[in-house]
């Protein structure tokens, strides 16, 4: 009697495999409409891209182009032109303007991924891991500029580039983004959970203090830094503000900018828009596919620790 209890217990009920099955059903059920709500705006701007006029200004809307025309594209790759790069006094070859703008863009945009990456892991890992007078202070003013808003900054961050001879330069929508409080706060927080053994026990090899971040430090951070540098890039490619302030000539515009002035001269053109946003958006794509293992990484032991 005893035994066949002990055999009934021990099968799950079919009451709660059903409990379970259901759940997941639901679950899969609601991501996939997430994700499809996440996904409409990039499909609505790739296939209107290949629209005709006549289809992307219908009442009606045309969910799916019934002819793929390259109208849009020709538009946007027709108008202005300039070289591919100008570098220590070599002018590379003249090329239609949007590239020119999207080169820009995805220099300006890793330039600042890398540059803040270094820079925040370091002094993450300084104040994290070293004691010296002041941290706390420095930790906090840290803390504090999260929370200050661009626009407050901006009159004097204008005179300091403009002293240093780098207004309407890229530079000057790169460097600003170098110093990004939220990069130092999340270097800090996942080099707090770098063992101190590890580290005494690097300088018991002998190992110096640069020998110790690169061989020790970064390894272990290199989810947060990958979590960084998606954060830094998206953000560096869609701060509008900053480029529409610090870059005037053409030559110097980003891709958004670009688009905005081709628009101004004319009347709006939604299509030319689409175009130039989905020529924008795969630089975008292509770069969260690359870190995407790390990212989710990161939020996930961000989730964890806090």
């Amino acid at each position: 009697m005893s035994e066949k209890k002990l055999t009934s217990a021990s099968k799950p009920h079919s009451g709660e495999k059903q409990k379970w099955s259901t759940y997941k059903i639901v679950s899969v059920v609601a991501l996939v409409i997430i994700a499809i709500l996440f996904a409409f705006p990039l499909y609505w701007i790739v296939t209107g891209s290949f629209k005709s006029m006549q289809e992307i200004n219908s009442t009606a809307p045309v969910w799916f182009p019934s002819e793929w025309v390259l109208t849009n594209f020709d538009k946007l790759l027709s108008k202005r032109s300039a070289p591919l790069f100008e570098l220590f006094g070599i002018v590379g070859p003249t090329v239609p303007g949007a590239i020119r703008w999207l080169v820009n863009t995805v220099f300006m945009a890793v330039a600042a991924m890398i540059l803040t990456c270094i820079t925040a892991a370091m002094a993450g890992y300084a104040l994290a891991k070293k004691k010296f007078i002041g941290r706390t202070v420095l930790f906090s003013l840290i803390v504090c500029a999260m929370a200050l808003p661009k626009q407050v900054i901006l009159i004097p961050l204008i005179k300091e580039i403009s002293a240093m001879g780098l207004y309407d330069n890229i530079w000057a929508v790169i460097l600003p983004t170098v110093g990004w409080p939220f990069g130092v706060f999340l270097m800090k927080q996942f080099s707090e959970g770098i063992p101190n053994e590890l580290l005494d026990a690097a300088k018991i090899d002998g190992a110096s203090e640069y020998r110790t971040f690169q061989s020790v430090v970064i390894p272990m951070i290199k989810p947060g830094i990958g979590a960084l540098a998606i954060f830094t890039f998206i953000s560096s490619w869609n701060d509008y503000f900053m480029q529409l302030i610090m870059l005037t000539s053409s030559k110097n515009l980003t891709i958004s900018l670009g688009i905005a002035t081709m628009q101004a001269e004319n009347s709006t053109d939604y299509g030319l828009i689409m175009a130039g946003a989905a020529l924008a958006s795969v630089p975008i794509i292509v770069i969260f596919l690359i870190f995407q293992k790390y990212f989710t990484k990161g939020i996930t032991m961000g989730a964890v620790k806090g």
